[in-house]
């Protein structure tokens, strides 16, 4: 099985290295990308982050959340250690759960431009209530459009039995 070589992985820094510079607020700059091997192919790429916390913008209490982030990439990826530490930046970043989904997901459509995304939160309930934004992007002008269409409209006909928070 063939690695990956040199110049697939320029601009790639963080993977690997063991001096993390953990940023506690809102940065899309520490996203990186590697090159796709397999654009000739359509495939999910998964993220499951359990660890998501921000701030309510009102309170400054935390927010804690699961986010499911799936995208179909195109030529580019997005790094998961560059991902985890942008998703630490949102910390102490004071937003609601909807803006930060939407955010995210804005931020990787940028930096990748990706054929398909949809980012998903879980956030655990604060005041008797959960929310569970969900949004996603297909490509303008190509069946990913149509694709991001109908699971938009039907994401949630089967809602989960929620037992777990």
């Amino acid at each position: 099985m063939a690695g990956r070589q040199d110049h697939e992985l320029e601009g790639v820094t963080l993977l690997g290295n063991q001096g993390n510079n953990y940023v506690f607020d809102y940065s899309p700059d520490v996203l990186e990308v590697f090159e796709n091997k397999h654009p000739n192919r359509d495939y999910f790429v998964k993220f499951n982050c359990p660890e998501f916390t921000s701030l309510c913008p009102m309170t400054s209490q935390p927010d804690f959340a699961t986010i499911y982030i799936s995208y179909i990439p195109d030529k580019l990826m997005v790094e998961s250690k560059s991902l985890k530490l942008y998703l630490f930046s949102f910390r102490n970043h004071g937003d609601f759960h909807e803006d930060c989904m939407n955010i995210i997901m804005n931020d990787l459509i940028k930096l990748m431009d990706p054929r398909y995304i949809e980012v998903w939160g879980k956030f655990t309930p604060r005041g008797g209530i959960s929310i569970d934004p969900y949004c996603n992007y297909g490509k303008p002008g190509t069946k990913y459009e149509k694709m991001a269409d109908y699971r938009l409209m039907n994401h949630d006909l089967y809602p989960e039995t929620v037992d777990n928070r």
